[in-house]
């Protein structure tokens, strides 16, 4: 199922989750190893991909649960437009760096996959990422994405789709 683009052992407490996950819930993808990328930007570019077929996840604050948002590299969320479609609080707020290194130890922060065994599911993708016939998710760490078709992750975190980007 899946096809590692590079040589190299795919690291055990990131990519190698995330690959373990996808195989259990059937998902058909192909593992990319690139150099590092330290933004949604820089993975479409060291990737290959165009921005637009790239996933930013987004993590969340609200109160003492997390949510988590998938966009288009290319986009900005519209904290108004996802907090309307949630009915959620102001209290809703984009999650620390700190907040996420805390809580989710397994993942390197701003490389967090918009599904996977140690992180909520997605609660919303943008219906632009869906559009697309296949999406580029970060995998953990900032060496290693998996490309995807964005209905099948929808499928395993049964997210919403909606647009949640600024006009």
């Amino acid at each position: 199922m899946s096809t590692e683009q590079a040589s190299g052992a795919i690291t055990r407490i990131h990519a190698g989750a995330i690959v373990d996950f996808l195989d259990g819930a059937g998902v058909p993808y192909e593992l990319i190893v690139h150099d590092p990328a330290m933004s949604a930007g820089v993975e479409a570019h060291v990737a290959h991909r165009s921005p637009e077929t790239v996933s930013k996840t987004i993590v969340l604050h609200d109160g003492s649960i997390y949510v988590i948002a998938a966009i288009p590299a290319t986009d900005r969320l519209d904290l108004g437009k996802l907090r309307r479609l949630l009915g959620a609080t102001r209290q809703l707020r984009l999650a620390s760096e700190a907040e996420i290194a805390r809580d989710f130890p397994s993942l390197e922060v701003g490389a967090v996959p918009p599904f996977g065994p140690m992180v909520p599911a997605a609660e919303v993708i943008d219906s632009a990422l869906v559009g697309q016939p296949q999406i580029l998710c970060p995998a953990g760490d900032h060496r290693h994405s998996v490309l995807v078709d964005p209905r099948e992750v929808v499928r395993i975190t049964a997210a919403k789709v909606a647009d949640i980007c600024e006009d």
